[in-house]
């Protein structure tokens, strides 16, 4: 079944004995961007983090948060990257001489900077650690997706619907293009008459202008494509997996078939319908910009 692409979930996981929250939400966007927020010292989990999340996610901005309890994010130990510092210095140095300033940096400052103060974990703890944080993780995926399940659910009905109302909308002009012909017919016998061409004129170029006219406003190719596109619809939204983009993409033929209809059969009545068929194409497209 087709997934929504926004959606939200959040757990818990116990990491030596402290409550580590998982939270995951995502939202629309045309590819899979992934946003790790996580604590320093974990930063080198996140490539194998990353690589679990793409096994369950194809599409979406993803945003996932892990913080650890308070005294689990202080367990691990520090020391300071002297030459980072050094940097930092160097730097507050030469922006001091460039301003004529005699404030220097304080060493209060300096801890507080990125990267000067950086902890650590033994390599025995980052195994442990992502084997207990990817369980977590993997639970907090599995209500993701169960949630953008749901809400993609909706979306497949309220699709359904607009390709049905589309197929209701196609019926009508179908059947009132062939009367658009006889009514042609009928105003050119009226504009023949009122010119007092002879009997045999009259008839020969009657038939001719009908029959350029039934030529012009053929839409029989127009119909069968149109039609063959909505049952091309119900097919994708009936596929597992990620679907959005096929359906973008069929949206976009949709539209160039109903705007050679309005082109080709210029009737107060089937400009309405066009103009019908316009709107639920619209429907159609601003649904799918959350299908993944």
């Amino acid at each position: 079944m087709a997934c929504s692409m926004t959606g939200f979930a959040r757990t818990e996981v116990l990491i030596n004995g402290e409550k580590t929250t998982i939270e995951l939400s995502s939202v629309n966007h045309r590819f899979l961007e992934l946003s790790f927020r996580l604590p320093g010292q974990w930063a080198a989990l996140e490539v194998n983090l990353r690589e679990r999340v793409r096994q369950h996610i194809s599409r979406g901005k993803l945003y996932i948060s892990i913080r650890p309890g308070r005294s689990l994010a202080s367990m691990a130990p520090l020391h300071v990257d002297t030459d980072r510092a050094q940097q930092y210095i160097d730097a507050a140095n030469q922006l001091m001489r460039q301003m004529h300033s005699t404030d220097a940096l304080s060493l209060d400052t300096l801890i507080s900077l990125e990267g000067v103060m950086v902890s650590e974990e033994d390599s025995a703890d980052l195994e442990l650690l992502e084997k207990q944080l990817g369980q977590g993780l993997e639970e907090a995926l599995t209500q993701l997706t169960a949630m953008r399940a749901r809400e993609g659910a909706l979306l497949v009905e309220a699709l359904t619907t607009h390709l049905n109302d589309l197929e209701e909308i196609l019926q009508r002009i179908e059947e009132r293009a062939p009367q658009l012909i006889i009514t042609y017919e009928e105003k050119m016998r009226q504009r023949i008459a009122e010119i007092n061409m002879e009997v045999g004129v009259k008839e020969e170029r009657l038939a001719m202008e009908v029959a350029l006219m039934a030529d012009r406003m053929d839409v029989t190719e127009e119909l069968v494509r149109f039609r063959a596109h909505i049952l091309h619809g119900r097919e994708l939204l009936k596929n597992e997996g990620p679907i959005g983009r096929d359906l973008n993409f069929l949206v976009q033929e949709l539209q160039r078939e109903a705007n050679t209809l309005g082109s080709k059969l210029r009737d107060v009545e089937v400009s309405r319908d066009v103009i019908e068929i316009k709107t639920e194409i619209e429907k159609l497209r601003e649904q799918l910009q959350n299908l993944e």
